[in-house]
């Protein structure tokens, strides 16, 4: 198991997180960072080149995992922004309050083991008048498909890198300390256990 976390399971992230819709997805809400960007789980660097250069001043990536990292600063390397990673747990963000404009969280709240307190650190360092945008999967509206979500969810942590297939997204990001402004959910083509996404900002 270990050399699967190690060396496929970071390709895999990669893929699977790189698909077409997902992209489309994550382009809804990360051109709309500005400023200097904490970005949450920047993993493999697939946001990066979704910046808006324009906007963006300076962007720190954290992420527990130096296999994705390593990939990511190949995509950092073809953007004009300065880009900054630091391997480390996601509810241990090392940086003074009110550091950052904005923070950017895309399909990362489903592997944090705490992800409230991980949203209660993003509080923490976020200025005033700053947002949270982000865009992650969890739970479903329909029954049937929250009973496979809980179901699936103990089998697909070992495989998909601690990912809970059952988290109700907009009431973790409120249990953080956010006011959400604007929310979009829908399912993405694929299986719909896996599929269910949220998206927008809070502040």
């Amino acid at each position: 198991m270990q050399l699967y976390e190690r060396y496929l399971l970071p390709r895999l992230i990669d893929l699977a997180c790189g698909l077409g819709e997902v992209m489309q997805a994550r382009a809804q809400v990360v051109p709309l960072a500005r400023g200097r960007v904490l970005e949450i789980g920047i993993g493999s660097g697939l946001n990066l080149a979704l910046y808006d250069a324009a906007r963006v001043s300076a962007i720190l990536g954290v992420d527990p995992s130096a296999a994705l990292q390593k990939l990511a600063r190949g995509r950092a390397a073809r953007i004009s922004i300065p880009v900054e990673m630091i391997a480390l747990e996601l509810g241990q963000i090392q940086a003074a309050d009110a550091s950052f404009d904005d923070i950017v969280c895309t399909f990362t709240l489903c592997t944090i083991p705490d992800a409230r307190a991980a949203l209660l650190e993003m509080r923490r360092v976020l200025k005033p008048g700053g947002r949270l945008l982000f865009c992650e999967h969890g739970l479903a509206p329909d029954a049937a498909v929250a009973r496979w979500q809980n179901r699936l969810t103990p089998y697909w942590k070992p495989l998909a890198g601690g990912c809970h297939l059952d988290r109700d997204i907009p009431a973790l990001i409120s249990a953080g300390g956010f006011r959400l402004g604007t929310l979009e959910a829908r399912y993405l083509k694929g299986p719909r256990p896996m599929t269910y996404v949220y998206s927008g900002w809070a502040d």
